[in-house]
């Protein structure tokens, strides 16, 4: 039976410990991340390179659609964080639930500011904090053993927030009230998730499937929103990237490493009962002229790359 760590609260939180405690050999998860150091535990964003479909050497084929799988991931963070500009290498971020730390290098390469990363799973950590130091990095890029409801960092430590696809395992009121506390006044917090279209009118079936599959909750895009404001964090950047994330999971189906859950993914996005979201949002604070931060912006829709 797999041990439950401290941190580990309920039986919801063992399952997705247990989930991804148990997938150290996944190569859907390692075997992408040797190419370059760096791996994930999310999906992605635009389109890829259409020729790789019409190799027809089998083994070749499999070779160049896991490298664009792996090109997708990592571009993925690139679009996660942009909304983020020009953030100064004095910042600080804390990336919660970081899996085997792919967006917390990432996001130091980028900005060259300390990373600090919680996640409960030892051997996760483990795994990132290798990754670190053969990158050379371990002293601004640290992974903690915690709970992301329940950091221990300090108050009005960190200038941003960041989830990766997380969100879904965790209760959002909870996990919203520790982002706001650990940030500091005006800091940002951006968040990558799916979640389930309010307009569609009722929970879709594919919710269900992924959940059962990723132990996971499926929030509505209301919950995400409600939520953000209710704990002082006001979203002033809501972008729809569902059609943008399509191409990723059509890929998927032509790998051998398919799990059978990219059915789910593509029938809900492609009929919008499901939708891609990030969403970037500041914390409360006087601001210039003793002004709070602007409330959230329109809603902007990206338009879907060329195929």
């Amino acid at each position: 039976m797999t041990p439950q760590p401290p941190d580990v609260r309920n039986g919801f939180e063992q399952a997705a410990f247990e989930y991804y405690d148990n997938k150290r050999a996944d190569a859907l998860n390692l075997d992408l991340g040797h190419e370059d150091g760096f791996y994930h535990h999310h999906f992605a964003i635009t389109d890829f390179d259409r020729t790789v479909l019409a190799e027809e050497r089998p083994e070749l084929r499999e070779k160049r659609v896991r490298s664009e799988l792996h090109r997708l991931e990592t571009h993925q963070v690139t679009a996660f964080s942009a909304v983020l500009g020009d953030f100064p290498p004095t910042g600080r971020i804390l990336d919660a639930g970081s899996g085997r730390g792919g967006t917390s290098l990432l996001l130091h390469q980028r900005y060259g500011c300390e990373v600090d990363a919680v996640n409960f799973s030892g051997y996760q950590n483990g795994f990132a904090r290798e990754a670190a130091t053969a990158l050379g990095v371990a002293d601004r890029v640290r992974f903690h053993d915690a709970n992301m409801v329940h950091t221990g960092f300090a108050d009005a430590t960190f200038d941003a927030v960041v989830t990766n696809e997380t969100t879904m395992y965790v209760d959002l009121d909870e996990a919203f009230t520790e982002f706001a506390r650990v940030l500091k006044p005006l800091g940002r917090y951006v968040l990558t998730t799916w979640c389930i279209n309010d307009a569609y009118g009722a929970t879709p079936v594919e919710a269900a499937e992924i959940d059962e599959h990723y132990r996971s909750r499926t929030h509505t895009r209301d919950e995400y929103l409600t939520a953000l404001r209710d704990h002082g964090l006001f979203p002033y950047q809501v972008d729809d990237l569902t059609e943008p994330a399509i191409p990723y999971w059509e890929l998927r189906t032509h790998s051998r490493l398919a799990t059978g859950i990219e059915r789910p993914y593509l029938a809900s996005y492609r009929t919008n009962r499901i939708n891609y979201m990030r969403i970037a949002s500041r914390k409360a604070g006087t601001g210039i002229a003793g002004r709070a931060p602007a409330a959230a912006a329109p809603d902007r829709r990206m338009p879907r790359p060329a195929r």
